[in-house]
């Protein structure tokens, strides 16, 4: 059966005297449920400053875990996930409208990541990261939707322009920002020993892919990693929030697919 090690940690940073970042998980209660449901991890960034980006990000990331806690069993995480980011967008909609005036403009980031078996599934909107971590190779899985990504993928702007560009922190795609969110969804195979990483922008932002990996490889255990690098990201930079979930793969379950339902490979 898929075995996990789990820590995660948010911090305010150096400047910003509130966290506008919340993180969310839903952990099987026994291996029956870690077969047919699995686990749940999820990191918002709110968005707006004084425009209450904090209760944009808490309203995603409750709206996803009351939705996966009432998911029926055995559903496609493609499908779920793909479902719970609409239903996490709607919700923020709806609190912009009920907060007034005051809210006006509130959105917020999303990074989603279900595993069961030997897969992890994975669903996001804006420029919270998602990594896997292989043998000491740092992957990103998720892609930024920022406007200066944007134009790096159209060839407007080179990758080091995007990089140190104006627009670099300016989303092109966000939770709160239409009726509708283009949510992005990707699949990845795991192995044990793999680390997956969530993380807000406050840590990718001032931390190197490699120091990641680094860092992962020389900590004691995932807690012990989970603050080093919210410190070092705070140490190099310190601006903006800073969260990361960590999960450690102990073990998997091979499986297969057949018609839409999974059976174990020997």
């Amino acid at each position: 059966m898929l075995d996990i090690e789990f820590s995660q940690l948010s911090d305010p940073g150096r400047v910003r005297s509130r966290n506008e970042d919340c993180l969310g998980h839903v952990l099987p209660a026994s291996p029956d449920q870690a077969r047919s449901r699995g686990w749940l991890f999820a990191l918002a960034d709110g968005v707006g400053g004084q425009r209450q980006g904090e209760v944009a990000s808490r309203a995603a990331i409750e709206e996803v875990v009351a939705g996966f806690r009432r998911a029926a069993s055995n559903v496609p995480h493609r499908d779920l996930l793909t479902g719970l980011v609409q239903a996490a967008n709607a919700r923020v909609c709806e609190t912009e409208i009920l907060a007034g005036p005051a809210g006006a403009g509130m959105a917020s980031t999303i990074v989603a990541c279900t595993l069961r078996f030997d897969r992890a599934t994975v669903a996001h909107v804006g420029d919270s990261r998602l990594y896997v971590i292989r043998k000491g190779e740092t992957r990103q899985i998720t892609r930024d939707h920022t406007v200066a990504k944007e134009q790096s993928r159209l060839g407007i702007l080179s990758s080091l322009e995007a990089a140190q560009g104006a627009t670099r922190h300016v989303l092109s795609r966000s939770l709160g920002k239409g009726l509708f969110a283009s949510v992005e969804i990707n699949e990845v195979q795991l192995l044990p020993g793999d680390v997956v990483l969530l993380c807000s922008d406050g840590l990718h932002g001032a931390i190197a892919d490699r120091e990641i990996a680094k860092t992962l490889a020389q900590a004691s255990n995932l807690e012990a990693a989970a603050r080093q690098l919210v410190d070092s990201a705070n140490e190099q930079d310190g601006s903006d929030n800073v969260s990361v979930q960590l999960i450690r793969i102990r073990s998997i379950e091979r499986m297969g697919m057949y018609r839409g339902r999974p059976y174990k490979l020997r």
